[in-house]
């Protein structure tokens, strides 16, 4: 019998990792930004759009000060992904946060209007390391969707946040991917990818990588068995151009 879950509260996907988003029942895609608490520091994983601002500051409040986010990644420039970044900004409120991501990705998130430094990976050797010697390593995988797209891995964890990439839309959703969950990526990746060769170029950029669990930015948290089964799904799916024929 599966968990239930209450999606009105942050849900822990590791003793270190939560679920901060918003469960909308009347939407096919849904929006999974993720907090990581490392000891007396943390870093926010795409903050999210504004409309759903009021809901992502409650449950990082009801986790921690947030005073103590120090970094937020942004693995591309979609409003979903980040356009409340100057109000959570705001909130947290230190002079050294930093905003992590890709050259390409930075150029154009700028206009969005925030102030903190940024920390463009691509010029520190794709790693930041935190406080504690904890080291998160970024992996392009661009034009998936967005030329600047990145991954971010936890070696500690041995968790991936995938951003856009093993993406779902899903008419029952569910935090953690059901058996039918390869399927639920199809329509998504077919929508948004720009073709097979791209996206395989992105998969093996990644899948040398010790994978528990993949945390994407749409759809559901893949764990386990289905990790392989996500990689070998996406590696023979057609998309984007490959389906406009011609």
């Amino acid at each position: 019998m599966s968990k239930i879950y209450n999606y009105d509260d942050p849900i822990a996907i590791t003793d270190d990792i939560y679920w901060i988003g918003f469960c909308d029942e009347s939407a096919h895609m849904h929006c999974n930004p993720y907090l990581l608490i490392d000891g007396d520091e943390a870093v926010l994983f795409d903050p999210g759009s504004v409309p759903e601002f009021p809901i992502i500051m409650r449950k990082i409040i009801d986790l921690i000060n947030p005073e103590k986010i120090s970094l937020i990644v942004v693995a591309h420039q979609d409003p979903d992904v980040c356009a409340n970044l100057p109000i959570v900004e705001d909130l947290i409120g230190r002079a050294d946060l930093q905003v992590a991501g890709h050259t390409n990705t930075m150029r154009l998130i700028q206009h969005l209007g925030f102030t903190s430094k940024l920390y463009v990976v691509d010029e520190h050797e794709y790693r930041y390391t935190l406080k504690s010697g904890r080291v998160l390593s970024f992996h392009p995988t661009l034009y998936l969707h967005a030329p600047g797209a990145i991954t971010t891995y936890d070696a500690k964890t041995k968790s991936l946040f995938s951003s856009d990439l093993f993406g779902a839309l899903d008419d029952e959703w569910s935090l953690f991917a059901s058996a039918k969950f390869p399927q639920d990526m199809d329509s998504f990746h077919q929508a948004y990818m720009p073709n097979n060769q791209i996206l395989r170029f992105g998969l093996k950029n990644i899948e040398h990588l010790d994978i528990a669990r993949i945390l994407p930015q749409h759809g559901s948290v893949i764990e386990g068995g289905k990790v392989q089964e996500a990689f070998a799904h996406l590696k023979g799916l057609r998309c984007g151009i490959d389906l406009l024929g011609g």
